[in-house]
């Protein structure tokens, strides 16, 4: 059997300046400061303030944007699974996640009053002050930024979302359709606290039930139409460097009595090879996605050679996905039913 030395927690001073001089009435009485001392700290003129219930500043003057998210998520965090280190107990989500990852499409930290954190289901928490508690089934997942537990960039993205059309943002007109356009693209170019993919991001809006949203619908259309017509001019200009011929795009393919087949991305008809750009993205409602997914069938079926190619891959593997590409023109369809192509 082995036993496990229990580890003494750091001094006052070190935890202090590892959470910006922000720490807990537990993690005080953990290091021998008894109640009455803290209340006489903190009583008018004294040397230390509570900014939140069982939350305090051991220090004068207003607190800084970075000490007012401490004190948001060690409130949130306190009697949780770790509060030392606040990893597991709660996460920053929604605009103060954004702000902390340096998004510029929101407003920066400083401006940045509600703070919105995450909690498990279980736990019993009440908001405080400018913190909102948010309860989720789901097991959180934290990044680390300036040493604080953030959401992930998608899910920060949909809370935000989520909060902006709480607030009516959308109605009033504070947040219009081009903010909404650049958090979008800003989230899927990553920056100085990285990014998120296409599918994580349409994953976490799709949860927090925000497709159905007019507006939201029409940013994500627009950002994933854009994303495709970079593909495509991409890909045209891959095929050229690979002395390939210039291919159709989005030509319509009929069968010779007329029964539509579908409309590829791109097509080759000498080759009969198609190829179909972030297919997976390409619409964010069901019954889209599975109209889509008839025409790549169909096609395939009567011997179309159908190339996937995902827009972030053809950005990370250009030389691998031009050899797919090439090596695909080279076999060709087989056996292909005789279609007829329009080219739109």
């Amino acid at each position: 059997m082995s036993y496990r030395i229990p580890q003494q927690p750091v001094s006052l001073e070190e935890l202090a300046r590892r959470q910006q001089n922000v720490v807990t009435a537990s993690q005080l009485r953990a290091r021998g400061v008894p109640a009455r001392m803290v209340s006489e700290h903190c009583r008018s003129g004294g040397p230390w303030q509570r900014l939140l219930p069982r939350v305090y500043l051991l220090q004068e003057g207003a607190p800084t944007p970075e000490q007012r998210m401490w004190a948001a998520l060690l409130y949130a965090a306190q009697n949780g699974p770790a509060e030392e280190g606040a990893r597991e107990g709660a996460v920053i989500t929604g605009a103060a996640a954004l702000a902390l990852y340096g998004f510029v499409s929101v407003p920066r930290l400083p401006a940045v009053l509600g703070v919105e954190v995450l909690v498990p289901r279980q736990r019993r928490l009440r908001d405080a002050g400018q913190v909102r508690i948010r309860r989720t089934g789901r097991e959180l997942e934290a990044r680390s930024v300036h040493g604080l537990a953030v959401a992930p960039v998608a899910l920060a993205v949909a809370d935000a979302v989520r909060e902006w059309g709480e607030q009516g943002a959308f109605e009033s007109g504070r947040i219009g359709p081009g903010l909404l356009r650049a958090l979008l693209r800003e989230a899927l170019a990553g920056g100085r606290g990285g990014g998120c993919t296409a599918e994580e991001l349409l994953a976490e809006l799709a949860e927090a039930q925000l497709l159905a949203e007019p507006r939201v619908r029409a940013a994500v259309d627009e950002l994933l139409a854009a994303r495709r017509e970079a593909a495509f001019a991409e890909l045209v200009a891959l095929a050229v460097e690979l002395g390939l011929p210039v291919p159709l795009c989005g030509p319509e393919l009929r069968m010779r009595g007329g029964t539509y087949v579908a409309v590829p991305d791109l097509y080759w008809p000498e080759a009969a090879v198609a190829l179909e750009v972030d297919s997976e993205l390409r619409c964010v409602s069901e019954g889209e996605a599975a109209w889509v997914r008839g025409g790549q069938h169909r096609m395939e079926y009567l011997g179309v050679r159908v190339v996937y190619v995902g827009s972030a891959r053809l950005a990370a593997e250009r030389e691998a996905v031009g050899g797919e590409l090439a090596e695909a023109y080279g076999i060709g369809g087989e056996d292909v039913v005789e279609l007829l192509v329009t080219d739109r």
